[in-house]
C-alpha cells in the first residue's frame, strides 16, 4: 500500500526530530550513509511499483481483484505495526516503536481521513492497473496542482506566481503525455481518470492528516495503524459489492505459495516506504528528498521502458521531462519561499527583543 500516499511532510518532520545537528562525524562516513539511505529508498519505492503492477495487471497472474490486493496490503501494515509494537515491548533497546492499542473512539475520529485514504490507495492501484509503469508517473502528476487548488479553496492560502507557473509546466507535461499515449495507441482513459482522482485524494489526504494527527498524539505510526484498520473493515463490503469474491473463488492460483509470497512482499514494501521516506529526510533534508523523488521517478520510467521493451517518441519523453522539471521547480520555489518567511520571522523576533532591551 502506498503509505507514501499519507502526506510525506508529516513523516519527514517526525523523522527529523531525532537528527543530531552539529555531529562531528567524518564527511566520508556521512556521505556513505546518505548514499545508502537514498539507494534503499529508491529500491523500495521502485520495487513496490513493479510488484504492484504484477499483482494488478500481470497476464501471467490474471487476477482482476484490485480491491482485494489493496485490502491485503492494508492488513499487512496492521500486522507489521502489531509485530513492531510487540518487539519494542520485548526488546526496547533494539526496537523503537510507539505502543499501539486499539481504541474505538480514536478509530472513529480517524474515520473521515480513512475514507480519503482508501480513495487514495485504491485509485493509485487502479491507475497502475490500467496504465503502464512508464506512464504511471505522468498519470499521477497532478498532485502538486491539486495541492495549490485545495490550499486556496479549503485553507484560503494563496500561491505565488512562480509556483503557479511551475504547475502550468506540470499540466503541460500531463496533457502532452496523454496526447502521446493516445498517438501510440496505448492510452487508457480510465487509467488517466483514476490517476487524476488519486492525485486529488493525495492532496485531500494531506489536509485531513493535519486535522486528525492530534487524535493520535501526533504519531504518524499510530495514524498509520488506525487508518489501515479502518481501511480493512471498509474494504470488505466494497469487495463484496464489486464481485471480487467470485473472482477470488475462480482464481486458480489462490493456493499458490508463489502468489502469496508476492502478496506479502507487496505488503512489506508498502509498509517500508513510510519508514525509508522518513529515513531519507532524516539523513538529508525535505528539499533533497523531493529532488531524490524526482530523480527516482525518472529512473523508474527508464527502467519500465527498458524492462517492458517499449519504444517511445521524442515528444513522449518530453512530456515526462516537463512533469519532472515542473515538479522540481515547484519544490525549489516553495523551499525558497519558506526560507524567506523563516528569515522574516527571525528578523521580527530580533527586532522585538532589541526593542524590549
Amino acid at each position: 500500500m502506498n503509505i507514501n500516499s499519507l502526506k510525506r511532510s508529516h513523516i519527514l518532520k517526525m523523522a527529523m526530530s531525532s537528527s543530531e545537528p552539529g555531529s562531528s562525524e567524518p564527511f566520508a562516513t556521512k556521505a556513505v550513509k546518505i548514499t545508502c539511505v537514498v539507494l534503499v529508498y529508491w529500491f523500495v519505492s521502485i520495487t513496490m511499483v513493479f510488484v504492484n503492477k504484477y499483482l494488478l495487471a500481470s497476464p501471467v497472474l490474471q487476477l482482476d481483484a484490485p480491491l482485494f490486493v489493496t485490502c491485503f496490503q492494508c492488513f499487512m501494515t496492521v500486522l507489521l505495526c502489531f509485530l513492531l509494537t510487540t518487539l519494542a515491548m520485548l526488546c526496547p533497546s533494539l526496537v523503537k516503536f510507539p505502543s499501539i492499542a486499539f481504541d474505538f473512539k480514536v478509530s472513529r475520529e480517524v474515520l473521515p481521513l480513512s475514507i480519503v485514504f482508501i480513495g487514495m490507495i485504491t485509485f493509485n492501484n487502479l491507475c497502475l492497473k490500467h496504465v503502464g509503469v512508464a506512464f504511471y508517473n505522468v498519470g499521477r502528476s497532478l498532485t502538486t496542482v491539486f495541492n495549490v487548488l485545495l490550499s486556496y479553496v479549503m485553507l484560503k492560502q494563496t500561491t505565488s506566481l512562480r509556483a503557479i507557473l511551475c504547475c502550468a509546466i506540470i499540466i503541460g507535461g500531463f496533457c502532452l503525455g496523454i496526447n502521446q499515449e493516445g498517438a501510440a495507441g496505448s492510452l487508457s482513459w480510465s487509467g488517466v481518470m483514476f490517476g487524476v482522482i488519486a492525485s486529488l485524494c493525495v492532496s485531500l489526504n494531506a489536509i485531513y492528516t493535519k486535522k486528525v494527527l492530534p487524535a493520535v498524539d501526533g504519531s504518524i505510526w499510530k495514524l498509520t495503524y488506525y487508518n489501515n484498520i479502518n481501511a480493512c473493515i471498509l474494504f470488505v463490503p466494497l469487495i463484496v459489492i464489486t464481485g471480487e469474491l467470485k473472482v477470488l473463488y475462480d482464481f486458480d492460483k489462490l493456493g499458490s505459495y508463489s502468489f502469496w509470497t508476492v502478496m506479502i512482499l507487496g505488503g512489506v514494501f508498502g509498509f517500508a516506504i513510510g519508514y525509508v521516506t522518513g529515513l531519507q529526510i532524516k539523513f538529508t533534508s525535505p528539499l533533497t528528498h523531493n529532488v531524490s523523488g524526482t530523480a527516482k521517478a525518472c529512473t523508474q520510467t527508464v527502467l519500465a521502458v527498458t524492462y517492458f521493451e517499449e519504444v517511445k517518441t521524442f515528444l513522449w519523453w518530453m512530456s515526462n521531462l516537463l512533469v519532472l522539471v515542473g515538479s522540481f521547480a515547484y519544490t525549489w520555489v516553495k523551499g525558497l519561499e519558506m526560507k524567506r518567511v523563516q528569515e522574516q520571522t527571525l528578523n521580527k523576533n530580533q527586532e522585538r527583543n532589541e526593542a524590549k532591551v
